[in-house]
């Protein structure tokens, strides 16, 4: 299966594009999850310097998992103090100051694309750090964080002693997507009991009925159309800072992983379906019998024609 890329592809093109030909832009764009960009030359004159702004749903939860505090490590002086008026943060690039053309360049722009990753990363650390003083302390429960990325969809993270619970609540609003989820989420169950893969996160699916962990929590969907996705990370999962890292940008884009997929499935059952149809046409094409051509004859052995 197709892994989604973890960084914005417009923000890297147009970035790598302007920074080899600075000109003036405005674009605006919008991300999974409803995640809105722009990215714009505030004075034409002046085209190396760019602003980058992004305006995310679930901002004020991420203030308060510490998401200003990772965006500053990340960028340091170009985040702003105030973000452009509509947004939740903004940045600002000056293209005469980035690396020179080669890896290093390259890698800055992909950072800069980052930006909604790094946002989204806030809870994930933050439950990474609680669960690790919670181990040094023997036992406890940290605080059940909860992300409203999407309408009528949460992320939950609660860190334990002895691992980090990450809970995705998702929307099926067809039935066909509820079988085909169905099957993938159940293939993610039945695929860590290969030897291989043993070291998986632990992956458990339940339809409308929440997992204990958030089962307490008022106004969940009670419905068919919701499912409930847990994964179970321990600590060799985010041990080590490169390990943590892939660890976050994998999971944060599972729910747009799944659906990506699913429509991916679809698109191919139509497809093959079109195609079918189109192979049985043929076969009743060639099925039809001809019309018989009689030769109507006289008495005298003379045929006869219509006028």
């Amino acid at each position: 299966m197709i892994l989604l890329e973890p960084h914005n592809h417009i923000i890297q093109t147009t970035l790598a594009e302007k920074a080899s030909q600075p000109s003036a832009l405005d674009v605006q764009f919008v991300d999974f999850d409803g995640v809105r960009f722009r990215l714009t030359t505030p004075d034409r004159k002046v085209p190396t310097a760019l602003v980058l702004s992004m305006s995310i749903r679930c901002w004020d939860e991420l203030v308060r998992y510490g998401v200003n505090d990772i965006l500053k490590r990340e960028y340091g002086a170009a985040l702003r103090a105030e973000p452009e008026f509509g947004y939740n943060v903004t940045l600002d690039i000056n293209l005469e100051q980035i690396p020179p053309e080669g890896d290093e360049r390259d890698a800055y722009i992909k950072s800069l694309a980052l930006l909604k990753r790094n946002a989204l990363a806030a809870p994930f650390e933050l439950g990474f750090q609680t669960q690790k003083q919670l181990e040094a302390g023997g036992s406890g429960q940290g605080e059940l964080m909860a992300l409203h990325y999407r309408d009528e969809e949460v992320i939950y993270v609660q860190a334990s002693s002895d691992r980090v619970t990450v809970i995705f609540s998702t929307m099926f609003r067809e039935e066909t997507d509820r079988v085909f989820g169905k099957v993938f989420l159940q293939e993610f169950v039945d695929a860590r009991r290969l030897p291989t893969i043993q070291s998986a996160p632990q992956v458990l699916y339940t339809t409308r009925e929440p997992p204990l962990e958030i089962r307490h929590l008022q106004g969940l969907n009670d419905s068919e159309d919701v499912g409930y996705v847990t994964f179970v990370l321990f600590p060799r999962h985010f041990a080590k800072a490169d390990v943590a890292n892939s660890t976050i940008t994998h999971i944060q884009l599972f729910r747009d992983y799944l659906h990506y997929h699913i429509k991916c499935s679809k698109a191919y059952m139509h497809s093959r379906m079109r195609y079918r149809v189109s192979e049985f046409q043929k076969v009743l094409n060639r099925a039809k019998t001809e019309a018989a051509v009689v030769d109507r004859k006289t008495v005298s052995g003379r045929s006869m024609s219509t006028r």
